[in-house]
């Protein structure tokens, strides 16, 4: 019965007269919620960004997030790690949404910070993602399985 109540919440949630007030974001051929949750490291997990460098880092993740039209949900850069909690647009990939931001910020802080020319590169090639929602993936499974009962 739990399952019955929840697949209603999640078609009373994700009608299209109620997708402004869950959060949801509308374009002109649809209605979309693409969370994103990325981790990264500098090269080597150093230990880098404290003070300014740690405020520009912020500052650029935030022009690029702007840049692609992009809503940053949570960002916290820890000395050897970034968490970055976003929300984007379905035209852009997960992959192609962090390549420009690690991108766009390693080519400015190595200009702008030349110790950071003694490494090789700012960060190293891979990085963390997961999706994230208004329902689990449970409620979504039952949806699609219930569709025939309808």
């Amino acid at each position: 019965m739990e399952t019955k109540n929840a697949v209603k919440t999640f078609i009373y949630e994700n009608n299209s007269y109620n997708y402004m007030t869950k959060g949801y974001q509308k374009e002109n051929t649809c209605i979309h919620l693409m969370n994103y949750h990325f981790v990264w490291c500098p090269k080597y997990r150093r230990k880098l960004f404290k003070g300014e460098l740690k405020q520009r880092l912020k500052q650029l993740i935030e022009e690029k997030a702007k840049q692609k039209e992009c809503e940053i949900l949570t960002l916290e850069i820890m000395p050897d790690h970034i968490h970055l909690f976003i929300t984007g647009k379905p035209i852009i990939t997960p992959n192609r949404l962090i390549g420009e931001i690690k991108g766009y910020t390693s080519r400015i802080l190595r200009k702008e910070f030349k110790e950071l020319m003694k490494m090789p590169t700012l960060w190293t090639r891979s990085y963390f993602v997961s999706t994230a929602g208004k329902v689990s993936q449970f409620v979504i499974q039952k949806y699609i399985e219930e569709q025939y009962s309808r």
